[in-house]
């Protein structure tokens, strides 16, 4: 007897372990773990920390109505520390010792192609919230933020039109790694076919963390004598406050010189006196200045919570910006794939993110592509003010379908629109 029953545990056991268990077994106990990969010290600090913290609202957020499948959602935090080697670590530490069903992160595109082979080797899931170059699809990336025919290409087409200006001359100044460089040969093949010479092109880059900008904006402010002239700017991080602040000092201003730039929104101009800047430009796929119900009632979630959890900088002043926005689709959008899926099994909920939609802090339902695992996303240009928001002065009259190949680098109209297996990148 003793035997008998030993061995009908021992059969249970297996049946258990092998996966055999109810439903009611399968999904009883236990929390989802979630991921978030973001920069909480170093130069990326300033633009990547708030991320983290919009991460953990959603997830508040999703907890408070029941949570997934009847399970809470449980943050698992790291911080890569602005250092690129550092995120692919952490992300295999997420994937495999943490066990996490997805991943929110990143947002230097250096830091995307560190983590990339880590997520397809381990068939992980990562929301990539920010604007980028474009030249890229991975089974394993979802794309939330801008490619670059829905920032880049509409920004500079303001810049040359009468509305925006009319430049002929235009500085291509950034951060010297992937993101700027690729966006920016782009746009110098973009400009090429609108018929702007070699010779009214200066594009300059600096490193990560440079603070001195007096040479490059006396050199701008050289540049621009030779015709009516913007700056195309892909600065990243904690670089952007000395360059405005720079540009104040040399007084350039925008009526002269007006500065678009692709990095810089409502947080990056937190710790800058915004009085000089008014009239230079941001463009993005949101603005916390827009106005519709979906958005009143984002910053006010956003301000309780900031304030609830003393967020540095937010509980007295809480702002919102276009990759907290790209943040909060996304992990809205993985929830409802999850139900959709009725699991989290990567495979399963990457084929249910096709198609899924969910109505935008921006004021329109967008939509996540059926094959290219980016968003369908609206355009503005926006003002900046002398409080450090923006006004909308452009933008599409609803979402733009992405272009991750950009038709302006030759040979990418034979790539295809659609992930298969291994990362695809360009040239």
């Amino acid at each position: 007897m003793k035997r008998r029953s030993t061995l009908h545990a021992l059969a249970l056991a297996s049946v258990l372990a092998s996966g055999f268990a109810t439903p009611a077994l399968a999904q009883s106990g236990g929390t989802i773990k979630v991921g978030v990969l973001h920069s909480l010290s170093g130069t990326m600090a300033i633009s990547e920390t708030v991320l983290k913290d919009t991460v953990l609202m959603a997830i508040d957020d999703i907890n408070a109505k029941g949570g997934v499948l009847g399970k809470k959602l449980e943050p698992v935090v790291v911080d890569p520390a602005s250092n690129w080697p550092l995120f692919a670590e952490k992300a295999k530490q997420l994937l495999t010792q943490d066990k996490v069903a997805v991943v929110f992160g990143c947002w230097t595109s250096v830091s995307r192609k560190s983590v990339l082979p880590v997520f397809e080797e381990n068939n992980g899931l990562l929301f990539y919230p920010v604007q980028y170059e474009g030249e890229e699809l991975s089974k394993n990336v979802f794309y939330t933020g801008a490619a670059p025919n829905q920032q880049a290409i509409p920004a500079v087409e303001y810049l040359m039109s009468k509305e925006g200006g009319g430049a002929k001359r235009f500085v291509l100044l950034g951060t010297d790694y992937v993101y700027p460089r690729t966006t920016n040969k782009i746009l110098r093949a973009f400009l090429k076919t609108k018929g702007v010479k070699d010779a009214d092109i200066m594009e300059t880059y600096t490193p990560f963390g440079h603070s001195d900008y007096q040479t490059i904006v006396a050199d701008i402010k050289k540049f621009s004598q030779g015709g009516k002239t913007a700056v195309v700017s892909t600065i990243n991080g904690d670089s952007n406050v000395p360059f405005y602040k720079e540009l104040g000092n040399a007084g350039l201003k925008a009526k002269d010189v007006p500065v678009v730039a692709f990095s810089v929104g409502e947080e990056e101009l937190r710790g800058v006196d915004a009085k000089p800047l008014v009239g230079h430009l941001a463009a993005w796929n949101y603005f916390m200045s827009v106005k519709n119900p979906t958005n009143a009632a984002f910053i006010k979630q956003w301000s309780a919570y900031a304030k609830a959890k003393s967020i540095p900088g937010h509980k007295d002043k809480p702002l919102t910006n276009d990759p907290m926005e790209a943040t909060w689709i996304g992990i809205h959008m993985w929830k409802q794939a999850v139900e959709k899926a009725k699991s989290t099994d990567v495979d399963k909920v990457i084929a249910a993110m096709a198609g899924q939609t969910f109505q935008a802090p921006d004021g329109f339902l967008v939509k996540m592509d059926e094959k290219n695992h980016h968003l369908h996303k609206p355009v503005m240009v926006g003002e900046i003010r002398a409080d450090g928001q923006f006004n909308v002065v452009w933008k599409t009259k609803g979402p733009i379908k992405a272009q991750p190949w950009s038709p302006y680098i030759e040979g990418n109209d034979k790539k295809k629109d659609e992930p298969d297996g291994k990362t695809k990148t360009g040239s």
